[in-house]
């Protein structure tokens, strides 16, 4: 089952990959201006255009294409369109949840198909490089066993982001495990070329911390620490300096020092060169400001009870 939108030349790759397998495949479209459609309907893909008048969501989009699937089978297989399927990851997520009963949602690696194309990419290629095993929460590429889709009443369609985590959660709570296989399962192809999409990109991520936190407490709780004190206490302490005393500039000079050079250090030693280590470490330090406006537009949302509209960064 596959979701996008706008996706392009990535979509044909996605749905090719999926094709190939003989599988069953549902598209849903969140209101596509390009060819996406088009491109969809000639690779043979049931399609389901979501309904323009409500806000778009991940998690609306893969519920919708879940119940499109009637009848659904035992176990689905979600995939973001910006994603191709790795062949053997089928056979291999099927033997897992097969074998294992207590396993709920059985996930692989995921790895760029451009890692070198810009400095963001390759943030995105360490992104994905977790250990295999049992894990707290996993991306939107994921196998879930259909019963207990229906059972957690799928996504939660008004999480913006990180809905895939929230919905893990959820299943671990009721029991069951989330495991990563160490086996190859998607490339994705995160386009991510320009500042401005990295920048919005974090401020979606620190809004995930703070809508998925007002769900879940105690998920992204350091997450959320780390940006209040990086991203605003340490700034503001900077800006009051003028003012009160130059000492109070110290914390932010020291503050972000440590904070960069653990960074580096712990990039390099999973194995990135010295270099890139310490260029990706740079825009995790900076990365704290739009994490912050991602979280104060979460609040401020809810504070007015506004709609949480998606935040979009390609």
């Amino acid at each position: 089952m596959a979701i996008g939108r706008n996706e392009g030349a990535r979509l044909v790759a996605c749905l090719s990959s999926l094709q190939r397998l003989g599988l069953r495949v549902v598209y849903v479209d969140s209101g596509s201006t390009d060819a996406s459609l088009q491109a969809a309907r000639d690779l043979g893909a049931q399609i389901v255009e979501l309904d323009l008048s409500v806000p778009f969501t991940a998690a609306r989009a893969r519920n919708a294409g879940f119940h499109a699937l009637n009848p659904a089978p035992a176990f689905v297989q979600f995939i973001d369109g910006d994603c191709v399927l790795e062949p053997g990851w089928i056979e291999a997520g099927l033997q897992a949840l097969t074998d294992h009963p207590d396993i709920g949602i059985v996930t692989g690696w995921r790895s760029e198909i451009y890692p070198d194309a810009s400095i963001y990419n390759g943030m995105a290629q360490v992104e994905w490089h977790r250990p295999a095993g049992d894990i707290h929460a996993c991306g939107g590429d994921m196998m879930v066993r259909a019963d207990l889709f229906r059972q957690m009443n799928g996504f939660n369609p008004g999480i913006i982001a990180a809905e895939d985590d929230e919905f893990c959660i959820r299943v671990r709570k009721a029991g069951y495990r989330v495991h990563r296989l160490p086996v190859a399962m998607t490339r994705h192809d995160a386009n991510i070329l320009r500042f401005r999409q990295w920048w919005q990109r974090a401020v979606r991520t620190g809004h995930a911390y703070a809508q998925v936190g007002a769900i879940h407490p105690e998920h992204f709780h350091r997450e959320r620490q780390r940006v209040w004190i990086y991203g605003a206490i340490l700034p503001l302490l900077a800006l009051l300096s003028p003012v009160l005393s130059w000492w109070l500039s110290l914390p932010l000079i020291g503050g972000y020092s440590i904070s960069y050079i653990r960074t580096a250090r712990g990039l390099h030693a999973n194995g990135l060169p010295l270099g890139k280590a310490l260029h990706q470490a740079l825009f995790l330090c900076i990365s704290k400001l739009p994490n912050l406006a991602g979280l104060l537009t979460y609040h401020w949302r809810s504070w007015r009870k506004q709609d949480i509209n998606l935040i979009e960064y390609k």
